[in-house]
């Protein structure tokens, strides 16, 4: 969890519960930005934890942030709240605060809602309730079935022999890849963690950085390597490539590789860590490179691949018939990228999902692979390095040149699904797929 100068003792649970029940009514109308000098003044939130809620997004995602946040900043943090409601002019938001908000208070507000289903909204489930997930339903987190591939007809699915050359589908377009070089590709490497972090350093990550690095450069990239970045290095390297002219490359691309952790959120789950143990949100990496802070990459490809843990529970897996189980590898050195430092609970709150799925926009054209489920370890052997890193550099190679970048995830998917570590833990990788068309790599003839 992000580490904060407390301004109290802790927010009383009546004032936890005003904002709870608000939650809607304050993203809806709150304006973060006239907030911002009094709630500094005042020693509500500090310069780092303004700034972080400012790289959250829009309006929308700054004002259920700062919400969100408010309620850790101690005793004194909702009055001060309501006295810089007062001082900009937000009268009306101050007075249903203060006046605690029951809950017949917030009927007024139903007509809105009435009107917003006509947004049907994404189910959320939790990793939990995966199995009872009904076929029809549209899952948020990873696992999800490719909605810009179609599936094969059954009488093509089996068929190994690939036909030489790419198979275009005349019904989905394709992304223009053909610029030279195709565009920048930033790899952050992070090995070793310093001694106040608590965290272990990564052997074997240097490893997946030199595939990744060579195979990006053999799909025509310009590809640059950091090492050992602390949260505001990473934020930096991040502006900087969202501050270049991407107008004449036709995609970019960003690797993390690091330890990792659950955190909330109401786009991309997880988190990655700087050297320095303080972590970035992955919806804050994708930010970087929406159309909004990257002009020059609106409509292009961005592509997100993290290796880093989601969170530290172990999957045990589940007993399956004996056709299904393939030959796995099992390293006598694995180890994983977790640091369970938020709980399960945090990441899957549902607290704010009404208005979060209502008012949620769609980042199109921005894909987000994980090596791993949120909430579980992603698992790297120290000699070979990490289970997804070696499946895709290898599904890349053998593949590119006939076949999709989704369909490649697929199979990266499939194949280190019938991994196991130790002989017993299991790891299963997915997308988070916002593109709008299919994307091939340029491949040498």
């Amino acid at each position: 969890m992000r580490r904060v100068v407390s301004v109290g003792w802790r927010m009383e649970e009546r004032h936890k519960k005003i904002l709870q029940r608000n939650r809607t009514n304050l993203v809806k109308d709150l304006d973060p930005s006239n907030l911002y000098d009094g709630l500094l003044e005042k020693g509500v939130f500090t310069q780092d934890m303004i700034d972080e809620i400012k790289s959250s997004g829009t309006r929308r995602d700054q004002a259920r942030e700062l919400v969100r946040d408010l309620e850790t900043r101690g005793s004194r943090a909702f009055p001060l709240f309501l006295e810089c409601l007062q001082e900009t002019d937000q009268h009306s938001l101050a007075e249903l605060l203060q006046n605690g908000a029951p809950t017949v208070h917030l009927q007024p507000a139903t007509p809105i809602e009435v009107v917003r289903p006509v947004v049907q909204p994404l189910p959320v489930s939790s990793p939990m309730d995966i199995d009872k997930q009904r076929k029809d339903d549209v899952l948020v987190y990873p696992i999800q079935r490719p909605r810009t591939t179609p599936s094969p007809s059954p009488e093509r699915e089996n068929v190994r022999p690939r036909p030489h050359g790419r198979t275009r589908r005349d019904s989905i377009q394709s992304y223009k890849m053909d610029a030279s070089p195709c565009g920048h590709c930033l790899i952050i490497n992070n090995v070793e963690f310093e001694p106040q972090s608590e965290l272990s350093n990564r052997r074997g990550s240097n490893i997946d950085c030199d595939k990744l690095e060579r195979r990006f450069k053999a799909l025509n990239f310009i590809v640059e390597v950091k090492t050992n970045l602390k949260q505001r290095q990473i934020k930096r390297e991040l502006s900087a490539l969202s501050k270049k002219d991407h107008s004449k490359y036709d995609c970019c691309v960003v690797i993390m590789l690091s330890h990792g952790t659950e955190v909330s959120h109401n786009r991309f789950p997880g988190a990655v860590y700087g050297v320095d143990g303080q972590y970035v949100p992955v919806q804050h990496i994708t930010n970087y490179l929406n159309g909004q802070h990257c002009p020059s990459l609106q409509g292009k490809p961005k592509l997100f691949f993290i290796q880093a843990c989601g969170g530290g529970e172990r999957d045990t897996g589940f007993e399956v018939s004996p056709d299904e189980v393939e030959p796995s590898i099992s390293g006598a050195d694995d180890q994983t990228d977790a640091i369970p430092m938020s709980s399960s609970s945090d990441s899957l709150s549902m607290s704010d999902e009404p208005d979060a799925r209502a008012t949620l926009p769609t980042p199109s054209d921005i894909l987000v692979s994980y090596s791993t489920f949120p909430g579980y370890v992603s698992w790297r052997d120290t000699q070979s390095g990490s289970w997804y890193v070696e499946t895709m550099d290898r599904i890349l190679e053998e593949n590119a040149a006939s076949d999709d970048l989704v369909t490649m995830l697929m199979m990266v998917n499939h194949e280190v699904s019938q991994n196991s570590a130790k002989g017993l833990y299991k790891q299963m990788p997915g997308s988070f797929n916002f593109l709008r068309k299919l994307l091939y790599f340029q491949t040498q003839a």
